[in-house]
């Protein structure tokens, strides 16, 4: 085991690099709850390996098929990863790039909403090339809205959500009157230009 990474994913609980006193000198307060008396949680909280059924100090590694994204705060990728959504296309490559970025920066996540958004609009508009392509007005939910007096539910009842609520519209429909107007002035210029 002591060729094994230092990682979460052993069997056993690791010992800590530093010993108990020097851990307590060197940060206040550490340590008050290692005392298994001084826990609430006792006796329900136990460390039983045997009990779970692994039977492992290190679990078998699940193959890698295709390259993984993975974290650069971990030496390795885990034992066991999805594989159900494989990156691909351009959003693909946006969100592989974000993880040359620590997750601690900002532009690991902006870049994963950006290629989550380029995601969602490459499938609207592939849903355009078939027999029941996206539905703005059944999907947003903007007919619920009315239905189950949407509008009535958030007026004076202080609800924490009632802070962004006005955003929603524009996050929602924005995109959708955005790619309206392009698609509308796009057909009159290549009208105009077919009658010339």
């Amino acid at each position: 085991m002591s060729d094994l990474p230092d990682l979460p994913y052993i069997a056993d609980k690791p010992a800590p690099r530093e010993s108990v006193d020097a851990l307590r000198a060197r940060i206040p307060g550490w340590g008050v709850d290692l005392d298994p008396a001084d826990r609430p949680a006792v006796p329900r909280e136990q460390h039983a390996p045997e009990g779970t059924g692994a039977h492992w100090d290190f679990p078998d590694r699940q193959p890698e098929l295709s390259p993984r994204e993975r974290s650069i705060e971990h030496s390795m990728l885990t034992p066991v990863f999805g594989t159900v959504a494989p990156l691909r296309g351009v959003s693909g490559a946006v969100r592989r790039y974000a993880y040359r970025y620590s997750e601690a920066r900002a532009a690991h996540w902006l870049l994963l909403i950006a290629g989550d958004r380029i995601d969602s609009v490459g499938s609207h508009v592939k849903s355009f090339a078939t027999l029941r392509p996206d539905n703005p007005l059944t999907e947003t939910g903007l007919l619920a809205e009315f239905r189950y007096q949407g509008l009535r539910s958030r007026i004076g009842r202080r609800r924490v959500d009632g802070y962004h609520a006005w955003l929603d519209p524009i996050i929602v429909a924005g995109p959708w009157v955005v790619a309206g107007i392009v698609t509308v002035k796009l057909a009159g210029k290549l009208l105009s230009a077919a009658r010339r």
